[in-house]
């Protein structure tokens, strides 16, 4: 196993590089994003252990990277202080381009997998942008009206986007809808919502509302998402049946669930870091023809408990076989 200390900063997401197998970003906070100034490392995977490529300090805390699509040295990271900045790598100390649109912390960023040519934001301010690397303001705001953890472009297309909130809700907005309707949302599904009941069985008890901190979409199945948060459950849902609650139920951390990452070799595995200290790796149990019922057939077929404090982020390299 390979290590790298972020000595005097705290990792809170880290992703691999889509162009390099052996490159890594990290966005660093000191003092855990309590307080403080932030760092993005660029990390090396050699022969010898983990390197320090570079580094790029920032004036507060950094929560999210999101590499580019379109340019293998280019990666854009979400800032304590509302800022979103873009940096190169091949160049020195300064972002190549900021934004200072959000009102609070912008606590997640993601690059839009299929045009390439943009990338979207969400913020503690209730709202998701979405940004071209090339112009200086964003082109649309989406309103969620709660604080809204985590946003991202689905793999399948480059018009539909998703988001979880601490209004315990997943939603969905595709941009292909007039403006006027609704402002592009399509579905606001409730993530509390017990799964459907099975015949011959008792109905599921209902569940209190809590913050959802994390999603990822299915890179394999295009209307399956997970979701996980502070009530230490994942669930996935099929967005072409909102009302037939979870398909799948994965219980087990002990703390809150801060990261879920969908395999990008495996359509049924997905990763998950928790503040319990642990990585563990889940099947939803669709490759075994379960799982499809609601709620059951999934299970925990591993976990890695080497770290010593929270853990905010996991990823899967693109290259070679799962891992």
């Amino acid at each position: 196993m390979l290590e790298y200390r972020t000595e005097g900063f705290n990792g809170y997401s880290v992703k691999y590089s889509p162009f390099f197998d052996s490159r890594l970003a990290v966005a660093a906070s000191a003092n855990f994003g309590l307080v403080g100034n932030g760092r993005l490392y660029i990390l090396g995977l050699t022969p010898n252990g983990i390197v320090a490529e570079k580094w790029f300090d920032t004036q507060d805390s950094l929560f999210d990277i999101s590499w580019s699509e379109a340019h293998e040295n280019q990666a854009v990271v979400a800032s304590g202080d509302g800022s979103i900045k873009l940096f190169d790598i091949a160049l020195n100390e300064f972002p190549v381009q900021s934004w200072q649109e959000h009102k609070r912390e912008v606590f997640s960023v993601h690059w839009n997998l299929v045009s390439k040519e943009t990338f979207c934001s969400s913020s503690w301010d209730g709202t998701i942008k979405i940004w071209s690397p090339t112009r200086p303001s964003s082109l649309l705001t989406l309103p969620t009206h709660s604080c809204t953890y985590s946003a991202s472009f689905s793999p399948h297309s480059a018009s539909l986007l998703s988001s979880v909130s601490s209004d315990s809700h997943l939603r969905i907005f595709d941009l292909r809808t007039p403006s006027s309707a609704s402002n592009h949302l399509t579905l606001s599904l409730p993530i509390h919502t017990p799964p459907k009941a099975r015949p011959n069985l008792p109905s599921p008890p209902g569940i209190a509302p809590s913050e959802a901190l994390t999603h990822d979409w299915n890179k394999y199945r295009s209307p399956l998402i997970a979701t996980a948060g502070v009530d230490r459950t994942i669930r996935t849902f099929d967005i072409r049946a909102p009302g037939q609650g979870p398909v799948s139920v994965l219980g087990g951390h002990e703390y809150a669930v801060r990261k879920v990452s969908w395999s990008p070799h495996l359509g049924d595995v997905l990763l998950s870091a928790s503040y319990d200290m642990t990585c563990r790796v889940w099947t939803d149990g669709s490759a075994m023809g379960a799982g499809e019922e609601g709620g059951g057939g999934g299970r925990e077929m591993g976990r890695m408990g080497r770290h010593t404090e929270f853990v905010t982020g996991v990823d899967w390299c693109l290259f070679g076989a799962e891992g």
